[in-house]
């Protein structure tokens, strides 16, 4: 599976961007997949995954209400939209897949078996 991160860019705090993760292949909809983000210095860090069968969307707590995971998985592609920015959340964002992950590791990075190249989201003050 090979994916493709789009749609970063610049936006003023409190302005929205919706992110997309474009993959290859015509097994999309048998992975889970979720968005991690990386600021300079920081760990990179999960922010909302989406499982592949039950469509159960999960989201880190600095998210929760702001940002939405979705997919469409006739088109192989997962989206963030991203409401409410915050300068804490510029960073690089990350879609990720893994075929099989319990629900207790969406959160985890050595969960994923394929990661996209990122794409950067800066948030201005």
């Amino acid at each position: 599976v090979q994916l493709q991160a789009s749609g970063g860019g610049l936006v003023q705090a409190g302005g929205s961007l919706r992110l997309s993760c474009a993959a290859s292949g015509r097994t999309f909809s048998s992975y889970s997949m979720s968005w991690f983000r990386q600021a300079p210095g920081k760990e990179r860090e999960f922010v909302a995954g989406i499982k592949r069968s039950s469509g159960s969307t999960y989201y880190a707590d600095s998210v929760k209400g702001r940002f939405t995971i979705s997919r469409d998985n006739a088109k192989n592609t997962v989206y963030l939209q991203m409401n409410s920015l915050k300068p804490e959340d510029a960073a690089v964002y990350y879609c990720a897949a893994a075929a099989g992950v319990i629900t207790s590791r969406i959160q985890t990075r050595h969960s994923y078996d394929y990661w996209g190249q990122g794409t950067q989201v800066t948030v201005s003050s």
